[in-house]
């Protein structure tokens, strides 16, 4: 057995693979030239690793593609259907990490915090002329309202670390959650309201994106849906950056439409606008919000579940897609 991998990854997870005896082969920098890929019968890639039809063409073998990330619009699932390809993902460990940086996305902006610390260190001025009672004011999230498009498991994880904050929940949904879900949550302390997508956008202090992408949802928010929301509003966006019209954005930043946004991913990724790089109101990361040792290591751990599970003919303990 022959499993090739896109990108160089913590060789702790996959030890149960290497145990088994089975091969695995490492793309240096990416390239699928620099391994022999019509050898292998499983390729693990990474979410932000383009899968494209003639890279799985170039896979004869190929049998499962198992999917570092909790997306998977980076792979073209009609060629994998084409060919009977199975497509997993790791839905499960991104959970927490995402939610986390999210709520630290939500956090930073509000308060300002590296938009200050920027200030400090740039040595325009001296650190003591920086100071002052009525001088850096922010805005808390006491009190506030968050507003989540994507009430799924990180939306919800999200939900909880807001409530514990003193905020209020608001959430739209492609459906509404399950009374027995809303239950669930209750005992969970997670109150969550369901409300349609103009109100939230209209009564939101906070407005944080966690759905998956599908095309259905491109440019989710743009001009209009910017224009709904509060000046008083920031936008934060740890799921996919093509669900926000990038320039629309810039505009509304630009003009106070709303007071600033928080940014993992982007929409023309790994470009990154030089007018958001510009821009004070606006916070930035290079989509990192699984990116913590220990959620590489589960995540890894949860890719190796798949990969045996659909060795042994296992299909209800895999995380299947297609």
């Amino acid at each position: 057995m022959c499993i090739a991998l896109t990108t160089e990854l913590p060789a702790e997870g996959f030890k149960r693979l290497i145990e088994r005896g089975y091969r695995l082969l490492v793309m240096k920098d990416g390239d699928p030239q620099s391994i022999s890929c019509q050898d292998a019968d499983i390729l693990v890639s990474t979410f932000d690793y383009r899968v494209p039809r003639e890279l799985i063409a170039s896979m004869p073998k190929l049998r499962l593609i198992a999917n570092f990330g909790a997306g998977y619009n980076n792979i073209d699932l009609d060629a994998c259907r084409e060919r009977g390809i199975r497509v997993t993902n790791t839905p499960q460990p991104v959970i927490e990490p995402t939610a986390e940086l999210a709520f630290a996305l939500m956090i930073d902006v509000a308060r300002r915090v590296s938009e200050f610390d920027r200030r400090i260190r740039s040595g325009a001025k001296q650190p003591a002329e920086l100071f002052g009672v009525m001088r850096n004011l922010s805005h808390s999230l006491y009190g506030k309202t968050l507003g989540i498009i994507g009430m799924g498991r990180i939306g919800q994880a999200l939900a909880r670390r807001a409530i514990a904050c003193g905020m209020k929940v608001i959430y739209h949904n492609r459906h509404e959650l399950t009374s027995e879900r809303v239950n669930e949550l209750k005992k969970e302390g997670i109150e969550a309201t369901y409300v349609d997508f103009q109100t939230l956008l209209q009564d939101s202090d906070y407005v944080s994106l966690n759905l998956p992408y599908t095309p259905e949802v491109h440019h989710l928010i743009g001009k209009p849906e910017l224009g709904m929301m509060k000046r008083t509003a920031y936008l934060i966006n740890t799921a996919r950056g093509a669900h926000v019209d990038e320039q629309a954005l810039v505009e509304a930043l630009k003009n106070g439409i709303i007071a600033g946004a928080a940014l993992d991913v982007y929409e023309h990724e790994p470009v990154i606008s030089s007018e958001l790089l510009s821009l004070p109101n606006v916070v930035l990361s290079p989509h990192t919000g699984t990116g913590t040792w220990e959620g590489r290591l589960a995540m890894c751990e949860n890719v190796c579940d798949n990969i045996l599970a659909f060795i042994d003919n296992d299909l209800n303990k895999m995380n299947i897609v297609l």
